[in-house]
């Protein structure tokens, strides 16, 4: 069956197979008419199938009387940011994220340069079957191409709170810049380098083709933990093709790990400034031990950058993201931007004053493994509720799926967003506890499904 994934953020699917163009045009409609009227932000990365997508979608908002700003290959964050900065009344940033070359995606923004709310997704998907027809040609809205979205972009980050230039310039870091030839190819060694760092490029180019599984997990990394070792860098940054996660290798050529880079940017964040902080329900216990160390509040959400940002402002939360590498900073913008996380982690370094790997053993150490459950036909639901039954007189959390957390462990199960499979995650002390938690759950699942 043809691949379509519709979630809060916006569709993706396999080209050809699922996101044709009949499907771009039906909800880039629907969405224009949600917007109603006034300017949309058009930025893609990219991948070989950005430029059909693009002319697709920016024809359906000229022809429904939007005007569009055309801002190029450019990260998620970029869009998010330009939206705001422009004052547009939405975005469509069009990238599948991590997923391979031959998936694409619309990622659909509101008026605030953010993920729709679950309310506003709610009614922009009503008008799905409702279109309202299109402009004549003395009504068509009007195409812009705006070059300055990148620089702007940079330069905020350049100056947001907390960072010293100088004092990372001084530092004179080398570094290896990962870019898996997606939107940061350009971008992100450009910001390293206004940061005075030495810059080793690795697969930094626009051709649109991924040379290897474009999620940046260690198994993936294999060259880039490779080049770490033989160039003697301080570390290496890995963004994944629509740059709004951050991954970084250690100056030993390890992992730092993707739950790190949020804990390490709620660590220097909340030392500098008090407030509280939003973390998704997959995140680890690491990022709320540094902000009670430092006197903040934890807050929780269901996973999804829309919904850490919707907990973010009912919190007033000054530092926020996700378990996957996701820094989101407000004082720049509410999105998960890996500029702002790459900023964060220099200045930190700097203050620190050791080498990123002795800031990772500075931090809580916890081991998160994860395990993905092919659903077939079977209802993930059965098993929520079945386990949550199981386990009731244990602290869960249903918002999203089922948390259970003990004292020395946590398990999250959740159908994903974006793939037809259940992703099962647990964490504790150790990475044997963890694996061996992990697959006394995965055990207890698997004897649910098969009744």
């Amino acid at each position: 069956m043809p691949t379509l994934m519709v979630s809060i953020s916006g569709i993706r699917g396999i080209v050809g197979d699922g996101l044709s163009p009949e499907v771009l045009v039906q909800y880039t409609a629907a969405y224009a008419d949600f917007i109603g009227k006034g300017t949309v932000v058009i930025g893609r990365d990219s991948r070989i199938s950005g430029d059909m997508v693009k002319s697709i979608v920016i024809g359906t908002l000229l022809a429904k009387g939007l005007d569009v700003v055309e801002i190029g290959i450019c990260p998620t964050p970029t869009v998010q940011f330009t939206v705001k900065t422009l004052g547009a009344q939405g975005g469509i940033a069009i990238s599948a994220s991590h997923n391979p070359n031959e998936w694409n995606a619309l990622k659909l923004l509101n008026s605030t340069g953010q993920f729709m709310t679950p309310a506003e997704h709610k009614l922009m998907k009503e008008k799905l079957d409702q279109n309202t027809g299109y402009q004549a040609w003395n009504g068509l809205g009007k195409l812009t191409v705006y070059e300055k979205a990148l620089e702007v972009h940079k330069n905020a980050v350049l100056t947001m709170p907390h960072i010293d230039v100088e004092a990372i310039r001084k530092r004179k870091f080398k570094v290896v810049a990962d870019c898996v030839n997606g939107a940061g190819y350009k971008i992100i060694p450009e910001l390293l380098r206004d940061f005075g760092c030495e810059v080793i490029e690795l697969d930094c180019d626009d051709s649109g083709i991924f040379p290897r599984l474009p999620e940046p997990l260690p198994e993936n990394l294999t060259k880039t933990m490779a080049k770490v070792k033989e160039t003697g860098v301080d570390l290496a940054v890995v963004v994944d093709p629509d740059v709004d996660r951050l991954v970084l290798i250690t100056n030993e050529g390890l992992p730092f790990s993707e739950e790190n880079t949020v804990s390490q940017a709620v660590k220097f964040i909340t030392s500098k400034e008090k407030g509280n902080v939003v973390v998704n329900l997959s995140t680890s216990r690491a990022a709320e031990d540094v902000a009670r160390a430092n006197g903040c509040e934890l807050f929780r959400s269901p996973v999804g950058e829309a919904n850490v940002v919707e907990k973010m402002k009912e919190t007033g939360a000054i530092i926020g993201g996700e378990g996957s590498g996701g820094v989101i900073y407000p004082a720049v913008h509410y999105g998960r931007d890996a500029l702002v996380g790459i900023a964060i982690t220099l200045q930190h370094l700097v203050e620190f004053g050791g080498t990123l790997a002795e800031l990772k053993a500075a931090l809580p150490q916890y081991t998160i493994s994860k395990k993905k459950v092919k659903l077939g036909s079977f209802n993930p639901d059965r098993v929520i509720a079945a386990m949550a039954e199981r386990y009731k007189d244990e602290k869960i959390a249903t918002s999203d799926g089922l948390r259970i957390d003990f004292n020395d462990h946590w398990i999250h199960m959740r159908k994903s967003n974006t793939e037809p499979i259940m992703r099962i995650i647990c964490e504790a002390k150790t990475a044997q506890d963890a694996e061996k938690y992990l697959t006394g759950y995965e055990t207890e699942i698997a004897k649910l499904m098969s009744n």
